[in-house]
């Protein structure tokens, strides 16, 4: 099963500080690279938002229809079934309003040409690993059209 971690609201110790982000969101961040989930996983929590960890594509879309995240960050290679796989599989099970942000990402697939690909399957986004920290926050910080 995914774990889950989340910022909470407890009040944090005098002389620390924590980003937060102005609308916290429930994020699924899925890639069988570890160490990528975890530092992803370690971006969002600093920015206040909550985040389900999963390592293959067969765990993204039961988390999915669990948890109902607000976004999804997955490798569109990730093992067991492909990041495109499951964006389409989204794409198609939700409606609009309710279909969360899908970011792909990839260290592998870097081409224009991947990123048509992966804008054809139903992803909103498309970043190059390793990511920009930055880029991944301010995605996450736009409202949903």
């Amino acid at each position: 099963m995914p774990t889950a971690s989340s910022a909470g609201n407890l009040a944090q110790p005098q002389g620390t500080q924590q980003r937060v982000a102005a609308q916290p969101l429930c994020v699924v961040v899925a890639d069988d690279e570890r160490d990528t989930v975890d530092t992803l996983t370690a971006l969002l929590q600093d920015a206040g938002h909550t985040v389900y960890s999963v390592y293959s594509g067969k765990q993204v879309l039961p988390t999915v229809r669990v948890v109902r995240p607000d976004a999804i960050i997955i490798d569109v290679a990730i093992c067991g079934m492909s990041g495109y796989a499951v964006a389409q599989e989204i794409r198609h099970s939700f409606v609009d309003l309710r279909r969360p942000l899908l970011i792909g990402i990839s260290g592998f697939w870097k081409e224009s040409a991947d990123k048509m690909v992966a804008r054809q399957t139903g992803f909103d986004h498309y970043l190059d690993k390793p990511c920009d920290p930055n880029a991944v926050l301010e995605l996450l910080a736009q409202p949903r059209r």
